[in-house]
């Protein structure tokens, strides 16, 4: 078998977990190439593609592509104060925009509370297409706080169990967060925080441009300006966060 009729199988294999062989066979005759099924069968596996029942299931990352207008991924993070207190956040962003749809912070994150803030989000999602809400096995998301997605009709899905990759686009945020913005701060408390989680959120939202968006922000007002414009900067949490825009450029006198 030709190296080039080799890689086409592959690629059709690992394009196309749900396909069999006999399917991959169909469509290697309508461009031109007959292969037999056994052949089909045994170059994937001699290449360590899994066979078709390990291949069907959709993946993870396949999931959260198909799904992702609908999906609103969660989790905590802790900060902790100049007077050696702890506090913790809790994150809902959209996956496909990357928008931060609510945040609140807390020295008891204890079941109630975060039932409370199920109720919070649903209310600041209603009439949104999520459908998904996202979130790791902490018990503290358990019960109450998903029934309430549920009674809306949201279905919750757990990470896989020791797997921080599964959530990788809440961890990257949180770790943007704590590099351009948290670990510059002195936090004092839990208002202190709460008004500096607000104006992170503004910016991330509004003003920072992010590679998986084209470099577009969240909320899109980041289209490209020409013309007659000028540059200007808003500074926030003293000149820690900078955004620049345009403004109309002065009239001549």
């Amino acid at each position: 078998m030709e190296t080039s009729l080799r890689g086409l199988i592959l690629r059709m294999a690992r394009e196309n977990p749900r396909w069999g062989y006999v399917r991959i066979r169909g469509e290697l005759l309508k461009v031109g190439y007959r292969v037999s099924a056994t052949a089909i069968r045994n170059l994937p596996r001699r290449e360590r593609v899994g066979p078709t029942s390990t291949r069907s299931g959709l993946g993870w990352k396949a999931f959260l592509r198909a799904r992702a207008s609908a999906i609103v991924v969660s989790d905590f993070f802790a900060v902790d104060t100049v007077f050696l207190r702890r506090l913790y956040v809790l994150l809902y962003m959209e996956f496909a925009s990357r928008r931060i749809v609510w945040f609140a912070v807390t020295d008891k994150p204890d079941a109630a509370w975060v039932t409370q803030q199920s109720r919070n989000l649903a209310w600041q999602l209603g009439g949104s297409p999520i459908r998904f809400v996202v979130h790791d096995h902490d018990a503290k998301f358990a019960g109450s706080a998903d029934a309430v997605f549920r009674a809306e009709g949201m279905r919750v899905i757990r990470t896989p169990i020791a797997a921080p990759r599964a959530n990788a686009h809440m961890e990257r945020q949180i770790g943007s967060g704590r590099r351009e913005c948290l670990d510059w701060m002195l936090i004092i408390g839990r208002g202190h925080l709460k008004w500096v989680m607000r104006e992170w959120i503004a910016h991330y939202n509004e003003s920072r441009p992010h590679p998986s968006l084209g470099l577009r922000t969240p909320i899109a007002r980041s289209d490209p300006v020409t013309g007659g414009t000028t540059v200007r900067c808003r500074m926030r949490l003293g000149g820690l966060l900078r955004e620049y825009s345009c403004a109309p450029a002065l009239a001549a006198a």
